[in-house]
């Protein structure tokens, strides 16, 4: 496997924190000029990855207060935030290794860096992305099994897959931190003269919460703003925060010396700080916490469905019997 230092995801896809809000405000604002254009944020993509603007049943010069609401970039975000959780679950679902489940989180961070989800509904491109990332791992599970497996028509997902690969412009090689942090608890076993078994137990003990860490992390912005190793000492951190097996300071002076000697502490520790900084900030979104989020969404994307539902609201008010929507 290529090296870190020299890949694409060091190169290209390591940005500022600037830099990613810059990102979804631009796409935020495109999709908002689209509904305004349109009448709808909807794009309508073939298999080859070629896309337009769906054209809205409605008038697009409709009157503002006819056209559906577009989603704030803080709405936007809890959207993702909700999809990410869910493709740990999906990849919990199909037993798929940890290295999957991280690497269709990269290709799903890095999709909404270039679109909004008012444009790509991200339960497609979730899908879409963890089938890309079993072809990248060679695991490869087929695009009808996935669809069966959660109730997915599967054509979505192969309808998706080169419009997911053209946005990640063909950078399908990234980096998790899991690899690195086994590295760093084989290490720990010299550091810490791990020789009897309670040691070694505790270590592992140490391991497994530190995955978990991880975990978190790969749900973060971190894996956009830092390189895996400092997410892998984050976990580690946290890992050792709850265990206190070993002296971590004392440990990352010894990591400094043996791999990155250029490094001062100082910066290590700012990063690792600012890491677990945004995991303390992490969402974990219900599907409750969503629901009026998503169906902001869905009129976007088919303001037809907008329609039909004031309508039933309206009877509803009127004395009908028919419930409100709740899709």
């Amino acid at each position: 496997m290529a090296d870190f230092v020299t890949s694409t995801h060091k190169t290209k896809w390591i940005f500022t924190p600037q830099d990613i809000k810059h990102k979804y405000k631009v796409a935020n604002h495109r999709a908002k000029q689209a509904l305004e254009k349109y009448g709808t944020t909807r794009m309508e993509v073939d298999i080859d990855g070629s896309f337009s603007y769906a054209e809205s049943q409605n008038d697009a010069k409709d009157s503002a207060e006819k056209r559906p609401k577009p989603l704030k970039v803080e709405e936007e975000q809890l959207l993702r935030a909700f999809y990410e959780f869910k493709i740990q679950d999906v990849c919990d679902a199909f037993k798929f290794p940890r290295k999957i489940q991280a690497t269709a989180l990269i290709y799903f961070k890095r999709f909404y860096l270039q679109w909004s989800v008012m444009e790509h509904h991200p339960k497609d491109i979730m899908l879409t992305c963890i089938y890309a990332a079993c072809k990248a791992e060679e695991n490869h599970v087929s695009a009808e099994e996935l669809g069966k497996g959660i109730g997915q028509d599967h054509h979505v997902i192969l309808n998706n897959e080169m419009l997911v690969f053209q946005s990640l412009g063909f950078d399908l090689i990234v980096y998790a931190p899991y690899r690195a942090l086994e590295g760093f608890i084989s290490d720990l076993e010299e550091f810490c003269g791990a020789k009897d078994e309670d040691q070694l137990v505790a270590l592992k003990g140490s391991l497994d919460t530190a995955r978990i860490e991880a975990d978190k992390i790969m749900r973060s912005d971190g894996p956009l703003l830092f390189p895996p190793g400092q997410l892998a000492l984050t976990a580690l951190h946290r890992a050792n925060a709850a265990h206190s097996i070993f002296d971590f300071e004392r440990y990352l002076r010894s990591v400094l010396s043996h791999y990155q000697p250029a490094h001062a502490i100082s910066e290590l520790t700012g990063s690792i700080n600012a890491i677990d900084s945004l995991v303390g900030k992490l969402l974990t979104p219900t599907s409750k916490d969503v629901k009026h989020v998503d169906r902001k969404l869905k009129s976007c994307l088919d303001p037809g469905s907008h329609d039909k539902s004031k309508k039933r609201k309206h009877r509803s008010k009127d004395g009908s019997h028919e419930a409100t929507d709740i899709s």
